[in-house]
């Protein structure tokens, strides 16, 4: 008999970093959608810490220091998401971080980047997205912060974010891959290119297929030994708008259903899972909440729920 995978989900509801708003309600519809229930029914043993509290959205203008727009507010909740998930692993759980955008995705990553130093464990991380998030306060063109995670965690920008860890980089630049990219700036592959990240975009996807592409970016973890630890950063906007509409940076020719689900199977196959963010879900933007249904349904398949044909194969 296996041991029930311990699971805390933490809601981190703010839209902070981002340019439109609705992403705060992002934990909540997740919940709607019967997130915990669904995890407990695959024979997760799930906590639900609610919601984190943090600053409000001040929708203000750039700060004049760090050149990104709500700055302190911004750095006060990736603080308060790396406390939380640092607590959380701590505690030998699994922190689940619903966002919210994706800026504080620089908190949990911090906090699991921390975490691995500190039990001389080794971090793999892969980033679904269609954006690369690497711009800097100098690239932006927006100076929103849910665009800058990437290069925050590379040891780029505000030392704020940059050090939120404690050290810098957070995150070695081998350790990252990136995957489902359509919509990268021209500094953003300017900053991929000099940092020799691992990159699987959609023309990579549409010409190697998402079994081959899966299979190289989780090739580090094959045969590894229990000193890995996988975090997962799943931006809804990497699916596809056709079926995920509810996020607020949508970018045609995403992948599909099957291709999405292949991807967190693999995942799963792996057992080496061991943290997880949910971001950028944007209720206002969903028809009758059908997005955040769609990712519950995906990330059973990371927790267990299988196919038929897997169950007949490994019976």
């Amino acid at each position: 008999m296996t041991m029930a995978t311990p699971i805390t989900l933490i809601g981190a509801p703010t839209d902070i970093g981002a340019s439109r708003l609705g992403a705060a309600m992002g934990p909540d519809a997740l919940r709607v959608a019967q997130l915990g229930e669904a995890l407990a029914q695959q024979g997760c043993d799930v906590r639900d810490l609610g919601n984190l509290a943090g600053p409000p959205n001040p929708r203000g203008e750039r700060d004049a220091a760090s050149g990104l727009r709500n700055f302190p507010q911004v750095v006060a909740w990736c603080q308060s998401v790396h406390d939380a998930v640092h607590q959380v692993l701590r505690q030998q759980r699994l922190p689940m971080m619903l966002g919210g955008d994706h800026s504080v995705a620089v908190g949990s990553i911090s906090a699991v980047a921390r975490h691995c130093r500190a039990t001389g464990r080794r971090l793999r991380v892969i980033w679904l997205d269609a954006h690369a998030d690497f711009n800097t306060a100098a690239t932006s063109p927006s100076g929103n912060a849910h665009g800058t995670p990437v290069a925050s965690l590379c040891g780029l920008g505000p030392r704020e974010l940059a050090e939120l860890a404690g050290f810098a980089p957070a995150l070695a630049e081998q350790a990252l891959c990136q995957i489902g990219l359509r919509s990268v700036d021209a500094q953003e592959k300017f900053l991929i290119k000099r940092h020799g990240i691992e990159v699987y975009d959609m023309r990579a996807i549409d010409e190697l297929g998402m079994r081959e592409v899966m299979t190289r970016a989780l090739a580090p973890i094959a045969g590894a030994d229990d000193g890995l630890h996988l975090h997962l950063s799943f931006d809804e906007d990497f699916l596809d708008p056709e079926i995920a509409p509810g996020t607020g940076t949508t970018v045609r020719g995403g992948p599909n259903y099957r291709e999405a689900q292949l991807c967190m199977e693999m995942i799963a196959d792996t057992g080496r899972l061991g943290s997880l963010d949910i971001v950028e879900l944007n209720p206002a933007l969903d028809v009758r909440n059908q997005t955040a249904e769609l990712v519950v349904d995906l990330v059973e398949s990371l927790f267990g729920k299988s196919t038929l044909v897997k169950d007949v194969l490994r019976g």
